[in-house]
């Protein structure tokens, strides 16, 4: 018998249209503005495909059309695609106006949320002059020990699966600095991650940090 596995990750389906409509969902690089109305279409040929829900496409569309890298190319003289990648009229002010006032409000908030968890400086004592002519390097000495102290604000710990909900802000170990984002959905082992960039990744708990 033919596979009919449902697919419930958001990821999973983008993925799948990605494969199956290319010229309309770019997976990579900049994108197309979409068509109005175009969930409709997309409800329509894939109605009988038991692989996607309305709901879940819903969810996967409203995930690719607030995305950065689908806002930034909502802009001028760039028109819009169907399903099938043929153009449907040029894009109005008004949308594109809304579009780019998203992408900075998202990313204003992005901002404020990485510089709130970023560990505060140590506040730097102010600097005395030395009366003795031994003081200024038992300053040099003593500073670095100080600052050694200071530091360490913030220790971040491997998460446990048990540990992890959804909406909980976490960071995620990419290359040598983790990357904070909030979880959108746990599938049994692997957990999805919106970061603040906005883009999505699937990760296991070992590789989230609280």
């Amino acid at each position: 018998m033919e596979s009919t596995e449902k697919l419930t990750d958001t990821n999973a389906i983008l993925a799948y249209l990605y494969e199956k409509f290319p010229l309309c969902f770019i997976a990579e690089g900049e994108t197309k503005p979409l068509k109005i109305g175009l969930f409709q279409d997309l409800a329509e040929r894939l109605a009988d495909d038991s692989k996607v829900s309305k709901t879940q496409l819903r969810v996967a569309l409203r995930r690719y059309t607030s995305s950065w890298r689908y806002l930034k190319c909502v802009k001028a003289g760039v028109q819009r695609v169907d399903l099938d990648g043929v153009d449907c009229g040029e894009l109005e002010q008004e949308h594109i106006d809304h579009a780019q006032a998203t992408l900075k409000e998202s990313q204003e908030k992005a901002k404020a949320k990485r510089a709130a968890q970023a560990p505060k400086p140590a506040a730097k004592k102010p600097v005395r002059k030395p009366t003795k002519t031994q003081a200024p390097k038992a300053e040099r000495s003593v500073k670095p020990a100080a600052k050694a102290k200071a530091e360490p604000e913030v220790k971040l710990v491997q998460a446990n699966l048990s540990d992890l909900k959804q909406k909980q802000r976490v960071n995620v170990k990419l290359g040598k600095s983790p990357v904070a984002g909030v979880i959108t959905d746990i599938n049994k082992e692997d957990v999805l991650v919106q970061l603040d960039s906005g883009l999505s990744i699937k990760v296991r708990a070992e590789h989230i940090l609280l």
